[in-house]
């Protein structure tokens, strides 16, 4: 766990002085601003600098950041310029203090929370060597992974599909509650890829080993009902992202330095063995970027129809 803080922390500070240059993250704060006058003013000029092209916007209410992914027009997608985008926004969050910062929230913009890896991208790696996208696919997974080194509770709303990595960033949130009818998986098999994210430590954490096997194996997709019921989240709701406001709103009201003391232990456990798990991840993901099924898997999810897949 060590050695993954250690990393996230060092990507981190590389994505806060992109940031400084960068188009893409929205800070907009509303409620208490920072003390210090002279950051709350580089927020604000933060904000009106980036809000017209961000593919990540941060706001804050009350206590609560809201941290949206925000390309609905391609389902929010994830990409290395989102991933970016998303750990400077996460370095921004940490500065501040438990006064200012006591819980987060986690949704996407549009009708999707996310459907995962771009698929412009997945084969861009299908024409790379294994051992550059063993390196690619640790940096990608730690870019998004940085939301755990934010010391406070954070609550997934999982607003519409949540598919592979997309709901595999939702299991690393410390809650979950999802629309009715969002679809949400992990999926990477029926693309021709081993599963990556951290899914095969987290799923056997939430829903046990069994049943986490199934969903990883079969690639099966639940919506958010049957998902509340095999406590893949916490529960269902209408609106998920007032749900997850109500919750965070009552987080927030807690003292904020036991809060932030207990986050640190739940995860102290809940990451043990997950810097192995990504490292496995990134190689076998890496060794099956070159293989002809991932190209006919892509190939078939762009097509809309069922794969065809050969075994190489």
């Amino acid at each position: 766990m060590l050695a993954l803080h250690g990393a996230l922390s060092r990507n981190m500070m590389r994505a806060t002085r992109r940031f400084s240059s960068s188009s893409i993250v929205t800070l907009a704060f509303r409620g208490g601003l920072p003390q210090n006058a002279m950051l709350a003013r580089a927020l604000r000029a933060t904000r009106r600098a980036f809000s017209s092209s961000s593919i990540v916007t941060t706001e804050i209410t009350d206590g609560v950041a809201t941290i949206t992914l925000n390309a609905p027009e391609r389902l929010n997608a994830m990409t290395v310029e989102m991933g970016e985008a998303f750990e400077a926004a996460v370095g921004e969050l940490r500065e501040m203090p438990p006064t200012e910062l006591r819980a987060a929230i986690l949704t996407g913009a549009g009708r999707a929370f996310s459907a995962g890896g771009d698929l412009d991208w997945l084969l861009e790696r299908h024409r790379d060597s294994p051992t550059n996208n063993a390196k690619i696919m640790r940096d990608f997974y730690g870019r998004f992974l940085s939301l755990r080194t934010l010391e406070v509770p954070i609550v997934a709303a999982i607003n519409g599909p949540a598919i592979g990595a997309g709901f595999a960033v939702a299991c690393a949130c410390d809650l979950r509650v999802a629309a009715p009818d969002a679809k949400v998986g992990i999926t990477f098999v029926g693309l021709g890829l081993p599963p990556g994210m951290g899914s095969t430590h987290w799923l056997p954490s939430i829903v046990g080993p069994q049943r986490a096997n199934e969903l990883i194996l079969t690639g099966e997709v639940v919506d958010g009902a049957e998902a509340a019921r095999r406590g893949l989240v916490l529960r269902a709701a209408e609106d998920p992202v007032a749900e997850a406001n109500e919750l965070a709103a009552t987080i927030a009201a807690q003292a904020p330095l036991a809060v932030r003391a207990a986050v640190r232990a739940a995860r102290l456990v809940q990451e043990e063995g997950l810097e192995a798990a990504l490292r496995r991840e990134a190689d076998s993901q890496a060794a099956a970027y070159g293989s002809a099924d991932l190209a006919e898997g892509v190939a078939a999810l762009k097509e809309r129809r069922a794969p065809a897949f050969a075994g190489v």
